[in-house]
């Protein structure tokens, strides 16, 4: 058994974009953690999110798989999720929000949550959204 997460290297994984908005929080968030990664949760009460933390607060689970980076940030999912996810686009944004959840991701702290939507229409123009991987 590997000590690492799965890396899938020469595969077609799941693409990953980020909004202008998430884009803006990473980089705030950079600046002040430093090397921060995302591990994109199933959830059982928010659903889906990217959650961010600072590279080395978060133990990347073995079952893990590294889907790529966005903004030089490592980004993992679940095995089991990524079989679902493995075709589409998967596009982490940034919502502002007045509740700060029971969520342990860096963003919380400072009123916003990272969400994941994901898209299987590869073809269509996004002007919102800034292809990173």
């Amino acid at each position: 058994m590997s000590e690492f997460p799965i890396i899938l290297w020469g595969l077609h994984l799941a693409n990953l974009k980020v909004t202008k908005e998430a884009k803006e929080l990473i980089e705030f968030l950079k600046k002040e953690y430093k090397e921060i990664l995302f591990n994109i949760s199933g959830g059982c009460c928010d659903g889906t999110s990217a959650m961010c933390y600072q590279k080395g607060d978060f133990i990347v689970p073995l079952r893990n798989v590294h889907l790529g980076k966005i903004l030089d940030c490592d980004v993992f999912i679940d095995k089991e999720q990524y079989k679902y996810f493995k075709s589409y686009d998967i596009i982490i944004d940034a919502q502002k929000t007045l509740s700060h959840g029971n969520s342990f991701s860096l963003e919380v702290e400072h009123g916003y949550s990272f969400v994941v939507n994901s898209s299987l229409c590869k073809n269509l123009e996004f002007s919102k959204f800034c292809v990173i991987g």
